[in-house]
């Protein structure tokens, strides 16, 4: 999948967002405290997509909520500080966020296009909704104005404004809730596995439509949540790797997918099957054991009980080997400054064994028919 129509490199360095020690916590009925967010800090500069990678249950979504301002119950932010053009919001069980930025500032776009429409709306009054929620002197004509100015700007069916949700297909409700989620403008987009439950074409309608709209300044940076490695690869500029309520390693698209410096990077790399032709011969391992209980996470590094290359050091604080745009936390990184981590000693494979290429099979066809005819 190639999205190269609307991508571009970037030019500026401005910072967009500064987010500092964020720390985020569930609170379960008994009173026990599970922390999924855990003192994480990222940095997104103009006209940047940040990709959050990482197993089921590493935070990413949590971290997503916290990032747009929508934390509820039981997730209680209890600490960090947000920080966008330049304007600083600190973060906290007694912080009051404005109004003005939740939707203009930040915004979130959900998980499921299906649970965030409801289903006796026509989608016009959904954006009268939306927009109402931010400007009770907003008039419907204006809003659903600025609506059609925006699908019409996307190359987005008018037609779909009159529609109910049962009334469009799995794609289409997936970009309308795009569009809606961004008419006030954000500065960020925080994008939670928008392409989760959608096929690759439409995967790819949408992934070209917000990098169109990140070209056409609608937003200026985007956060892009996902566990699927191969869309990351396409979207991002950079990607944060995400492990147990921590980011372990962060770096350039490029690097992370072809020289990842953490064991539990190369491990997830290994364990997806990319459908480009210099992963063919690839063996696919998946990554022994499943994630900690973030109740009671490991002491030291958190991938240590499942990393090949472990030892006791790693049962202490890693040391951050690199800066705040390209690091990984790692022992093994500290002791091999630059080099790439060999997947096969973080996962030992037993047995080899190599995917034959078509060339390969149709030799071995071939052999096969030779020996029936003799």
């Amino acid at each position: 999948m190639t999205t190269s129509t609307y991508r571009k490199e970037s030019t500026t360095t401005d910072r967009l967002l500064t987010a500092s020690n964020l720390q985020a916590a569930y609170y379960t009925p008994e009173g026990q405290r599970v922390v999924a967010v855990d003192d994480v800090s990222i940095e997104i500069d103009e006209g940047e997509v940040l990709g959050i990678a990482g197993e089921s249950g590493c935070g990413k979504s949590t971290l997503g909520a916290v990032l747009s301002l929508t934390a509820r119950e039981p997730l209680m932010v209890e600490a960090g500080t947000l920080e966008v053009d330049g304007k600083q919001q600190q973060l906290g069980p007694q912080s009051k966020v404005p109004r003005t930025w939740r939707g203009s500032v930040v915004s979130l776009l959900p998980q499921g296009a299906m649970n965030s429409i409801s289903p006796t709306m026509r989608v016009r009054d959904l954006v009268f909704d939306v927009m109402r929620a931010h400007d009770r002197g907003v008039r419907k004509s204006d809003a659903l104005d600025r609506a059609r100015d925006r699908f019409a700007e996307l190359d987005l069916p008018l037609r779909a404004l009159d529609a109910y949700p049962h009334q469009l297909s799995g794609g289409m409700k997936q970009r309308v809730v795009t569009v809606v989620s961004t008419l006030l403008n954000p500065r960020l987009l925080i994008a939670d596995e928008p392409t989760s439950a959608l096929d690759v074409s439409s995967q790819k309608a949408l992934i070209e439509m917000l990098l169109q709209m990140l070209e056409s300044k609608i937003m200026s940076g985007v956060v892009f949540i996902t566990h699927d490695l191969p869309v990351l690869r396409t979207v991002s500029d950079r990607i944060a790797v995400m492990y147990a309520g921590k980011i372990v390693e962060i770096g350039d698209a490029s690097q992370i997918a072809s020289a990842p410096r953490h064991p539990y990077s190369a491990a997830l790399l290994n364990s997806v099957l990319v459908p480009e032709p210099s992963f063919r011969r690839k063996r696919v391992k998946g990554i022994p054991g499943s994630p900690p209980n973030l109740g009671n996470p490991p002491e030291g590094c958190r991938f240590h009980p499942r990393c090949g290359l472990a030892d006791d050091r790693c049962r202490t604080d890693p040391p951050r080997v690199g800066d705040e745009l390209r690091f990984s936390d790692c022992f093994w990184a500290h002791d091999h400054p630059g080099e790439t981590v060999p997947a096969d000693k973080v996962v030992p494979v037993e047995e080899p064994t190599l995917i034959p290429t078509v060339d390969e099979e149709a030799e071995q066809d071939q052999l096969t028919t030779s020996e029936a005819v003799r």
